[in-house]
């Protein structure tokens, strides 16, 4: 795998941290987290990482921590500027300690200016990017993408992508560095081609939701079908959009038409039939016309069964694999049994020359904050 060998030290925070360490993991590194608490029932992220559940305010833990990354090559960070180094765990101790260690701290608005110690979600910092006055329907406020935006794209992935680049550049310097890796600007980044098309006949309506991509086409949106289900339509040139008009049923239909007749006649023509019956329709057809799958039944789609495009795990949980493909050391999802959670202290402690013995006295000293036989 492409990052085997890599040693990951993840400070336990919400989705975006837990993503980037996943993406790292899922790719071959080992990724260890450090949590203050033994059961986290928001990290979902966690498969194949190994756990520790240390008390950083005690200045013993802050020690393994500084011993630990003397022999990490990463470490990923995700809280408001100041707490590591109050925690004296900033990039300044641990990147001296470890010359060669990546510091990347993933924040919402990033390590300096003015907004850099208030606390913001992802709707805050798609906000604040610009992006999300751009997105949603004609007339009605604009709609937040879930957290997708912010949180894993512009977030947790571009950070992973900057620990890449950290990592390849090390290989030629011998050096770390400290990634600043704020979300504002990863979704901002991770939108560029709309920004920077503004101009672009693409983006000719008048303002949001009445342009070809965001709804303001009848021939790019989703309808609902005769069974309560849904087609996607993105018939934006010609020759897809006269295959997708005459496979409706609807020849003389021109692009051409306002947006609300389009619409209006797209939609009755949708609800006359089920959404099997309309994919089966267009099943040979260039009309980039494909039907919504319901995220429940993703694996039973035939090019997904395939491309073997996703996993079920014992418990009947979906999970996509790794993405992209490489050809000789593709990404793979680890599944590995719940560890002793002292066992697994005693495994990562060790690297450090810490003894069971004293894995059990920082447990009795509350450094370690897990009980002896606890599981993770």
């Amino acid at each position: 795998m492409p990052l085997k060998g890599i040693k990951v030290l993840e400070l336990c925070g919400l989705a975006p941290g837990p993503f980037c360490g996943k993406v790292l993991t899922d790719f071959g590194a080992s990724v260890t987290v450090v949590d203050k608490v033994l059961h986290n029932p928001l990290d979902v992220l966690n498969h194949g990482k190994r756990f520790l559940p240390l008390n950083l305010k005690n200045p013993n833990g802050q020690q393994l921590i500084r011993k630990l990354c003397k022999s990490y090559d990463v470490v990923i960070e995700p809280f408001r500027p100041g707490v590591m180094e109050k925690l004296n765990l900033g990039p300044e101790i641990l990147c001296k300690d470890n010359p060669k260690l990546i510091y990347a701290r993933l924040t919402g608005f990033g390590q300096n200016g003015r907004l850099a110690n208030r606390a913001g979600h992802d709707i805050n910092y798609v906000a604040l990017s610009g992006v999300l006055s751009l997105l949603g329907r004609a007339k009605e406020k604009p709609t937040p993408p879930i957290n997708i935006l912010a949180d894993f794209a512009g977030g947790g992935l571009l950070c992973a992508m900057g620990i890449c680049l950290a990592l390849l550049e090390r290989h030629r310097s011998g050096k770390g560095q400290v990634i600043d890796s704020a979300m504002v600007e990863g979704a901002a980044y991770v939108s560029s081609w709309i920004t920077m098309s503004q101009k672009t006949p693409i983006w000719s309506g008048d303002g949001r939701g009445t342009n070809f991509l965001d709804s303001g086409a009848f021939y790019y949106d989703t309808y609902e079908t005769k069974d309560g289900k849904f087609m996607s339509v993105g018939a934006l040139e010609e020759k897809f959009f006269r295959n997708f008009v005459d496979k409706l049923g609807l020849p003389h239909l021109e692009q051409s038409i306002s947006n609300e007749e389009g619409k209006e006649l797209v939609t009755k023509a949708f609800l006359t039939k089920t959404q099997k019956e309309w994919a089966e329709i267009f099943e040979d057809c260039d009309a980039c016309v494909y039907p919504v799958v319901d995220w429940k039944n993703v694996m039973q789609h035939d090019h997904n069964q395939s491309r073997k495009s996703f996993i079920q795990t014992d418990e009947g949980d979906v999970i996509p694999n790794p993405a992209p493909r490489l050809s000789r050391t593709p990404g793979r999802i680890k599944f590995e049994k719940d560890t002793n959670a002292f066992d697994a202290a005693c495994d990562i402690l060790a690297e450090i020359g810490q003894s069971t013995n004293d894995v059990k006295k920082l447990i009795e000293n509350e450094v370690l904050l897990i009980p002896l036989n606890a599981k993770l």
